[in-house]
């Protein structure tokens, strides 16, 4: 069985379980069966050691974008900049963008909505996907999407929390979306009721490595290897193997980012 990691940090994963060796830790996801990882951009700062990892490694991607909570009142993030960051090979994606606003103040909040709308238009200009975190945002982020991307724009809702309704309009309007080791938390069972509902077919599998580690790892430092739990869960959601699960997300994810070179093996 092969998995794809749809959307992880390797730029942030702690490596102390591996010595400090960052090629032990890309070792181990290989053992574990993942193929292919999508390492994503969160700022403009650290980009380049994102571009890094895909660069060296053939099975990484790279995705570009300033997620919400990162846009700054200083550092504008311009469509120019996005799009030049499209031009390079192992980009396949635009993002994490989105909105979040558990915690975001007024002003917060209109910063977001405008870098927001920023990367839906470099995705419109390049034909990449969006790669979306939303929070607490539901309204606001399809009403963005309708209105900006203007039906010529697709991508995945990552590390998909939200309600049913939500998943099917975002469906509807041409998404995926993903689902993270939050999957296998003890108190998601509304979440997995949602995904139970879905469609196999609209549907990726993430760790949000270093973060949110599944079930039995949960508490401890995630890595893409781990990513077979969040199969596994869903495979059981929709009575079906775990291969089958594996083989379909491993499908969605190549077909949305058409751009992801796969290793032939």
């Amino acid at each position: 069985m092969q998995f794809v990691d749809s959307h992880c940090h390797l730029d942030r994963v702690d490596l102390t379980p591996f010595n400090g060796d960052f090629s032990a830790m890309m070792r181990a996801n290989l053992e574990a069966g993942v193929e292919h990882m999508l390492c994503i951009g969160v700022e403009q700062d650290g980009f380049g050691e994102v571009l890094d990892i895909a660069e060296a490694w053939p099975q990484v991607s790279a995705s570009v974008g300033v997620h919400p909570l990162f846009v700054k009142p200083s550092q504008q993030v311009t469509q120019a900049w996005i799009e030049q960051q499209c031009a390079h090979p192992k980009v396949v994606g635009i993002g994490e963008t989105g909105l979040d606003y558990f915690k975001a103040k007024e002003e917060a909040i209109a910063l977001q909505q405008a870098a927001f709308r920023t990367h839906i238009q470099a995705a419109k200009n390049t034909g990449l996907p969006l790669i979306i975190h939303t929070r607490n945002a539901k309204a606001d982020t399809l009403d963005i999407l309708r209105t900006e991307g203007e039906g010529k724009v697709t991508g995945v809702l990552h590390c998909f929390t939200e309600d049913l309704d939500m998943a099917e309009q975002a469906i509807d309007l041409g998404f995926y979306i993903s689902l993270s080791g939050i999957l296998t938390f003890a108190n998601a069972k509304e979440l997995r009721a949602t995904a139970q509902a879905l469609p196999l077919s609209r549907l990726l599998i993430e760790t949000d490595s270093p973060w949110l580690a599944p079930v039995p790892y949960r508490g401890k430092s995630n890595v893409p290897a781990y990513v077979s739990k969040v199969a596994e869960q869903l495979a059981e959601l929709h009575q079906v193997s775990t291969a089958e699960v594996a083989q379909q997300t491993q499908k969605n994810f190549f077909s949305l980012f058409s751009k992801a070179q796969r290793i032939k093996s």
